[in-house]
């Protein structure tokens, strides 16, 4: 995998040492990237919650709602792979998607329509302001990757930073193993 320009539906993935706790080893797909923001989803910090412990009447559905990022955390997204079975739906890449109609969604998760391998729920965003993220990826904080639309939605959550990293350039490997601080090594 190389190293990719930013653009909506690449991913950040956090350089090893990034000082920021809210993207310590973290993997965000980038929803929308224009010359005004930039905004994206963290796509590897699962929180405790389901999305129906998060909404009363939400029909029982085990799917984890993630750490979207530290922004707005009152705020509730999804993206999916259904396209245009949710209406409004914002096209991502080309089989991932951006929220759409709640009442669609909700419908579909009632009728048992939507499997937990095409959904993904986040509390709050990232984002970034005029040429934000473009300084944080010149001081090297960021490695922007194309997005691998199966592994996004895969239930193996918390390593894929891990599976990002080990698909790089063979210099970033060693990166994988690096403990949290090296200096405590």
């Amino acid at each position: 995998m190389k190293k990719q320009k930013l653009r909506k539906g690449n991913v950040l993935i956090s350089e090893p040492n990034m000082k920021d706790p809210n993207f310590k080893r973290s993997v965000i797909l980038i929803t929308e990237h224009n010359e005004k923001e930039s905004v994206g989803f963290i796509i590897n910090q699962p929180t405790k919650i389901s999305i129906s412990d998060l909404i009363d009447e939400f029909p029982h559905y085990v799917a984890p709602v993630y750490n979207g990022g530290p922004v707005q955390k009152d705020t509730l997204h999804f993206i999916h792979s259904l396209g245009s079975m949710i209406d409004g739906a914002i096209q991502i890449s080309e089989n991932l998607y951006w929220g759409g109609n709640f009442q669609t969604l909700f419908r579909l998760v009632k009728n048992d329509e939507i499997k937990l391998t095409e959904i993904r729920f986040f509390m709050g965003y990232s984002g970034w302001g005029l040429g934000q993220l473009e300084d944080e990826i010149k001081q090297h904080s960021w490695i922007v990757a194309a997005a691998n639309d199966e592994l996004i939605l895969s239930e193996n959550n918390e390593e894929l930073w891990k599976d990002f990293i080990g698909a790089m350039d063979e210099k970033y490997k060693v990166w994988i193993n690096m403990p949290d601080n090296p200096s405590l090594n």
